[in-house]
């Protein structure tokens, strides 16, 4: 079975962090390819022997604010 799960990532110092906004994985990597490749892996061993959770819709935007 194939799920699209919805991912988030940042560049923090040398390292891109993905983050799958539907569970608590998350993984790095060098690159953005990279980080997306080792979240694929994490993902599917999460799920190896789990029921996988299946995506909400999720909706981003900014929001500006004075500070």
């Amino acid at each position: 079975m194939n799920i699209k799960y919805n991912v988030v990532i940042q560049k923090e110092e040398e390292w891109y962090v993905a983050k799958c906004l539907d569970n608590s994985v998350a993984s790095q990597g060098r690159t953005i390819e990279e980080a997306i490749q080792n979240l694929k892996e994490a993902l599917e061993l999460y799920y190896e022997n789990e029921e996988p959770i299946l995506p909400k819709e999720i909706l981003v935007t900014t929001v500006e604010v004075t500070v």
